[in-house]
């Protein structure tokens, strides 16, 4: 179970998207085509190197239920795939945790858009989340629009600007520029707790690098640590608002590593009010990844999501110049500072 943002009650959020205009649940389809170097496996154990996390036993109920090949044939679990084989599973679509399903346009022309996505919506799709996603939402939104593509991500708990391109040769341009930050400006409002000593503007410069079985975390491959010896990470910082015991900082990104603005500001001692991951260690994350919201942790955490907004990006135009996309600190942050 996982609590996200409660919508606004004139959005989307996303309770029924996994029904038809009949009411009848979707069909979810997924494609797998047999490469060469897996051909003369087992069918099951085909399947398994395509969906690692399910057991043999799923596996098999699964080829036995919902599985078949592209031209109908019905096989089994024990079949050997030949190369280019191109087999379809097929299954009712669940119900999906509910989420703003809508999203503001804060920059648009022939080539591209950047929107504003909100708290709560996944980029891509996941265990939990198929039809409640940016990517299902863009293809709804904009059916006359297939070579739409999403040019970088943001996390499903933050909020913020994110480039689109609408064609193909845009998408290639955009994604090259965003990569390269000394093309690219983001920048981020962050509500951290407590109240950093920065009158101008700071460096945090700790290296980072991911966390590992032989580090003191239960978060191995998750979580991000300082380290000496790890990647360059640079971020430059500087307090807006001060408000009680919050504070708003704007964060420009000089490198791009992995929850590097969530794990510098940690670091530094002012983690990010919400941030389950940084700012309330291991067993809290746990607790929250089993249990869901409890009250118990609501009250920790102080609001449903961390309280991060990518707030700016500058970046090259395909057809030459820069173009800028904002989007305002959304109302669940404002409300912090108050």
């Amino acid at each position: 179970m996982t609590t996200t943002p409660e919508p606004e009650p004139d959005e989307d959020a996303g309770y029924a998207s996994h029904l038809d205009e009949h009411g009848n649940l979707k069909i979810i389809e997924r494609h797998m085509i047999v490469p060469p170097e897996l051909a003369g496996l087992r069918l099951d154990h085909f399947v398994k190197t395509q969906i690692v996390r399910l057991s043999r036993t799923k596996i098999q109920g699964i080829i036995e239920t919902q599985l078949t090949r592209d031209d109908g044939f019905k096989p089994k679990a024990s079949t050997s795939v030949a190369a280019g084989e191109h087999y379809v599973i097929r299954r009712p679509a669940p119900p999906e945790p509910p989420c703003p399903r809508t999203f503001t346009v804060v920059h648009e022309d022939a080539r591209m858009r950047i929107i504003d996505k909100p708290a709560g919506l996944p980029v891509h799709a996941s265990a939990k989340f198929y039809f409640n996603t940016l990517t299902r939402v863009l293809s709804e939104r904009y059916p006359a629009e297939p070579e739409l593509q999403i040019c970088h991500r943001l996390d499903r708990e933050t909020s913020g600007v994110l480039v689109l391109a609408r064609d193909k040769e845009a998408a290639a341009f955009l994604k090259d520029a965003i990569g390269r930050k000394d093309r690219t400006t983001k920048q981020y409002l962050a509500v951290v707790h407590d109240q950093p000593p920065w009158d101008t503007e700071a460096v945090l410069d700790t290296p980072l690098r991911l966390a590992t079985e032989a580090d003191d975390t239960r978060l191995p491959h998750v979580r991000m640590l300082p380290d000496p010896r790890g990647l360059e990470a640079i971020t430059r910082v500087i307090v807006e608002q001060r408000a009680g015991t919050y504070a708003l900082v704007r964060c420009t990104l000089v490198t791009g590593r992995q929850h590097q603005i969530r794990a510098h500001l940690a670091a530094a001692g002012f983690p990010i009010v919400g941030d389950k991951l940084y700012t309330h260690g291991d067993d809290a994350f746990i607790e929250y990844c089993d249990e869901g919201m409890t009250p118990e942790l609501a009250a920790m955490f102080v609001i449903p999501r961390h309280a991060l907004h990518a707030a700016r990006i500058t970046l090259p135009h395909p057809e030459g110049g820069t173009v800028t996309g904002a989007a305002p600190l959304p109302a669940d942050l404002a409300q912090l500072l108050i």
